[in-house]
C-alpha cells in the first residue's frame, strides 16, 4: 500500500513549512596559484622569438624545481605579436613582442615566498598573485552543507515551536548554493612585480623571500527545505 502523496502546498491538515539553512567556516587554504608572465621584446622576429623560448624554459625550469612543493604547473596563453612604423609608406615591422602566460599551484606555503621572490626578479617576468583556494573535494565543503541542513531543520523546530506544534514530515531540501563568501580580494599579494632592467654587471646577492601568509577561506552554504506540520491550535 503507498502512502497518500502530499500536495505541493500546505493544507489546513498539513501545515507547510518553509525555511532556509545557512552555514558559514572559516578554514586554511589548501592550494596557492601564481600567474606568471614572460616577455620578450626585439627587432629581428626569430631572436624574439628564442629570447622568450629561453626566459619560458628558465621560469618552467625554476617552478619545476620546487618538486613536490608544486601541485601543478600549465603553459596558457602564448603570443608573438609585430609592431607596425607609425610613419613611411607599406607595413614595416617596427619591432616583435612576445609573451608566455603560465599558471603554478602550490601546496607549500614556505616554498611560495621563495619561488614568488625568485620569479620577480627575472627579467621580463611579471607576477600576479598569490590566489588562495580550497581543493573541490575538501571536507570543508561537505562539512559547511551538513551545517546548512543542520541549521534548517533547527529553523524549522523553532517556527513550530513558536506555534506550539512540531514538525512532521521532510518534503523536500534543495541546494541553492555553496562556495566562497565574497569580500576581501582573494590574493594575499597585492602588488604586480615586473623586472623590466637588464642584468647588472656584478652579481646581486639573491632577494629575501617574501613572507606570503595565507588568507583563510570563508566556504558558505546554503539550503532550502519545506517540511509539514502537525496542525497547531490557533
Amino acid at each position: 500500500m503507498t502512502s497518500p502523496q502530499l500536495p505541493p502546498y500546505g493544507t489546513p491538515d498539513t501545515p507547510l513549512l518553509a525555511v532556509r539553512g545557512e552555514a558559514e567556516i572559516e578554514a586554511d587554504p589548501d592550494l596557492a596559484r601564481i600567474d606568471v608572465t614572460v616577455t620578450a621584446r626585439g627587432k629581428d622576429r626569430r631572436a624574439t622569438l628564442d629570447d622568450l623560448t629561453r626566459r619560458n624554459a628558465t621560469v618552467v625550469e625554476l617552478i619545476k624545481s620546487y618538486g613536490d612543493a608544486v601541485e601543478d604547473v600549465s603553459t596558457g596563453a602564448v603570443s608573438l605579436t609585430p609592431e607596425l612604423g607609425q610613419r613611411g609608406r607599406g607595413e614595416r615591422v617596427r619591432a616583435y613582442h612576445g609573451r608566455v602566460h603560465l599558471t603554478a599551484e602550490l601546496t607549500d606555503f614556505t616554498a611560495l615566498g621563495e619561488l614568488t621572490t625568485r620569479l620577480a626578479d627575472l627579467d621580463l617576468t611579471r607576477v600576479d598573485g598569490p590566489w588562495w583556494t580550497l581543493r573541490p573535494d575538501s571536507p570543508v565543503h561537505r562539512r559547511a552543507r551538513q551545517e546548512a541542513v543542520r541549521d534548517a531543520v533547527r529553523r524549522a523546530k523553532e517556527y513550530a515551536e513558536a506555534l506550539g506544534t512540531t514538525v512532521g514530515a521532510l518534503i523536500e531540501l534543495a541546494d541553492t548554493g555553496t562556495g566562497s563568501v565574497p569580500g576581501r580580494p582573494q590574493a594575499g599579494f597585492g602588488r604586480r612585480m615586473r623586472r623590466m632592467a637588464a642584468a647588472a654587471e656584478e652579481v646581486e646577492p639573491a632577494p629575501e623571500p617574501l613572507d606570503l601568509e595565507p588568507q583563510r577561506m570563508r566556504i558558505r552554504a546554503e539550503v532550502g527545505a519545506q517540511f509539514t506540520m502537525v496542525p497547531p491550535a490557533l
